[in-house]
């Protein structure tokens, strides 16, 4: 199949290409941040405010190390009115800000790009109430997303969020990129779950759009305008969500496929069979698995008693254990009866399933542990999603270490990493664009989950028209009249 390449240079800043050093330059219509913005800033927060190089250096760096800023001070409010009083008093002053949660975007969405203000919002982590009969959870948006999920677990509900990087990412981040994660496929996403936010805009405003209510249907939905906003619109400092009860029964199987076909098959013959159960199911390719066994520090290894081209992790969640594992017996059944599945292992106890699932989540740090990681997160319609693998794979042979695809199948999410031993930019230049020439082809979107930040920013005409970038740039105007929220980022 020859899948029709979209190709827009007009539409693209050769100086955007973030795999370069090169970044937007500074706008002149931002402040620098003076002796007297410290004073009011130390006014409202105390000892809160951080300008030693030492203590500033984490938070101008992302984890992956490839967003680098510049910035002289880190705010670090612990309340609402605190975020409100900073707001009020920046945008009176046209001071730019970066909102910043655990700072495990991959997109340089929470890294300042020049000498903007950080906004921390780690001290913010207070869970403020969780309802017993509604599973209703009201929290402050700095709440570590591990954190908050073990709490809700002593309280006898599950998170609807579940990623990798759990154990640092916030909630509010979360929200702020409409993250989708690996539970997507049950629960869906975050604006089915959140009931409501609480934001400060960036004059300092407080809207309260808090509600506990599963229906509310007066006037419009703004909270979800701040869902996948990154930041732009508005800083959310706190969140309403439903949480679902904790399943009584957890199953995972991992299985080996001969070809991508068979991934497809096995996907359908779950859904077939699993139903309601059915909460995640995910892909790896056999150098996805070669990249994370071949890191000794992760302690990573095939469960399967060979290697295969393809490997699939089918979850499910549910009230029953009998009823459960007979639907699940029936479905293993099935695709290793007509060979759609050649090998598998199902996990015995919950050590099993924390491995299982560890290998799936590991992907990520065993690419980084081999080199330069150009990351690709992409919705593709399934019958494109490997296909697009493959034609970056033979682009890139002879010049990347790995090209690796692996995902969530069910939402056609596709993650695409290439590695080298350092950032090339003849290897970049057969990525990009043609990563994007190729989702806009095949009317896929150039970002699944992670956003687009300051690496996509301008890259957005690929999956939205003129005319809704135009009605974005507009709502952007509205909230944030100088700009001074997140700039450089989401938008062109």
């Amino acid at each position: 199949m020859v899948t029709r390449l979209v190709r827009l240079p007009a539409l693209r800043a050769a100086a955007m290409r973030m795999g370069s050093s090169a970044v937007p330059p500074r706008s002149e219509s931002f402040s620098a941040v003076g002796e007297s913005d410290l004073v009011a800033f130390r006014s409202i927060l105390g000892n809160r405010v951080l300008t030693a190089p030492d203590d500033v250096a984490p938070f101008n760096e992302d984890w992956m190390r490839k967003y680098h800023g510049h910035s002289k001070v880190v705010l670090r409010p612990k309340t609402t009115a605190e975020v409100s009083a900073i707001l009020k008093h920046c945008n009176e002053r046209k001071i730019a800000v970066t909102p910043q949660g655990g700072n495990t975007g991959l997109v340089g969405g929470g890294v300042p790009v020049h000498d903007e203000v950080v906004l921390s919002l780690s001290l913010m982590d207070k869970v403020i109430s969780i309802d017993d009969v509604s599973g209703v959870v009201v929290c402050q948006a700095g709440c570590v997303l591990q954190a908050l999920e073990e709490r809700l677990e002593r309280n006898g509900f599950a998170m609807p969020l579940d990623l990798g990087a759990k154990g640092s990412c916030q909630i509010g981040g979360n929200v702020s990129t409409n993250a989708g994660g690996l539970r997507l496929l049950r629960y869906g996403s975050l604006h089915g779950s959140i009931l409501g936010l609480e934001v400060v805009r960036a004059d300092g405003t407080v809207l309260d759009l808090m509600s506990g209510l599963r229906k509310d249907n007066t006037g419009y939905h703004l909270s979800k305008l701040f869902i996948g906003a990154e930041g732009t619109l508005g800083v959310v400092t706190s969140v309403s969500l439903l949480a679902p009860p904790m399943p009584k029964a957890v199953n995972v199987a991992f299985l080996g496929c001969e070809s991508f076909a068979a991934v497809i098959k096995t996907y359908k013959a779950a859904r077939e069979h699993l139903g309601e159960v059915l909460s995640a199911c995910e892909f790896l390719d056999d150098d996805a698995m070669r990249v994370t066994e071949g890191q000794p520090s992760l302690g990573a290894r095939n469960p399967l008693s060979g290697a295969y081209p393809f490997y699939v992790l089918v979850e499910t969640r549910g009230a029953s254990e009998k009823h459960d594992s007979e639907k699940v017996s029936a479905f293993l059944d099935a695709v290793l009866a007509d060979g759609t599945v050649v090998d598998g292992t199902m996990a015995q106890d919950h050590k099993q399933i924390a491995a299982l699932w560890a290998l799936r989540e590991k992907i990520t740090v065993a690419l980084k542990l081999e080199g330069y990681v150009y990351k690709y997160d992409i919705s593709l319609p399934m019958a494109h999603l490997y296909e697009l693998v493959e034609r970056a794979r033979e682009r890139v042979k002879d010049l990347a270490i790995s090209c690796v695809g692996y995902g969530h199948l069910g939402d056609g999410n596709l993650h695409l990493n290439i590695t080298s031993k350092e950032y090339n930019p003849e290897l970049f230049s057969r990525i990009e664009p043609f990563v994007y020439e190729f989702a806009a082809g095949v009317r896929g979107s150039i970002s699944a989950e992670h956003g687009l930040g300051l690496m996509k920013a301008h890259d957005i005409h690929y999956s939205k028209p003129p005319a809704a970038v135009a009605a974005m740039k507009e709502l952007k105007a509205l909230f944030d009249p100088n700009g001074i929220l997140n700039p450089y980022k989401t938008l062109p």
